[in-house]
């Protein structure tokens, strides 16, 4: 592998594109909370289903359009991993009303009562892998991704940092 490969978000610069993709559920995000939310509600349903994969749509995209950043949206939510794959300077734009909230996460949020910023900081909220791309790239990008089976949202852009303190802004 060169270095060309490698995906590190060096290349992600102001106004590229933030793609997402849907997720099965929950996945491996937040399940001390969860646990604590199904003691407490006992629902007579079941809540949870198997971790949606990703590698083979990726290496499918790889092989035609540049890929500036990738976050797998696991072992935390969007706030806690989107930043790993930003420089210092830069801040993810995500307009949470560009994708449908799976009614699951709906359904943890008001059992709950979970705070909204709380909700991205730990669970997936529906979004299970996130891509940057250039702008130029997104739409190419989304209907490769579609057409290997994926659920693709634009959810938002990369901007210049104004000095927030966090890295992702929902």
């Amino acid at each position: 592998m060169n270095d060309a490969t490698i995906i590190d978000g060096r290349s992600i610069a102001p106004g590229d594109a933030i793609l997402g993709l849907a997720s099965s559920g929950p996945h491996s995000n937040g399940y001390s909370l969860i646990r604590k939310i199904l003691e407490r509600a006992q629902p007579e349903f079941d809540l949870l289903e198997p971790t949606r994969i990703y590698v083979k749509p990726i290496l499918k995209l790889l092989e035609s359009v540049p890929v500036k950043g990738l976050a797998h949206i696991t072992g935390g939510g969007i706030t806690g991993n989107v930043p790993r794959i930003l420089r210092e300077g830069l801040v993810a734009k995500i307009n949470k009303a560009s994708w449908p909230r799976p009614p699951v996460f709906e359904w943890l949020q008001r059992t709950g009562n979970v705070d909204e910023d709380e909700m991205f900081r730990v669970f997936n909220c529906g979004i299970g892998m996130v891509l940057v791309v250039s702008q130029k790239d997104a739409k190419r990008a989304a209907k490769l991704l579609r057409a290997e089976g994926e659920t693709v949202y634009e959810i938002g852009t990369i901007e210049k940092g104004s000095g927030e303190a966090q890295a992702v802004v929902v």
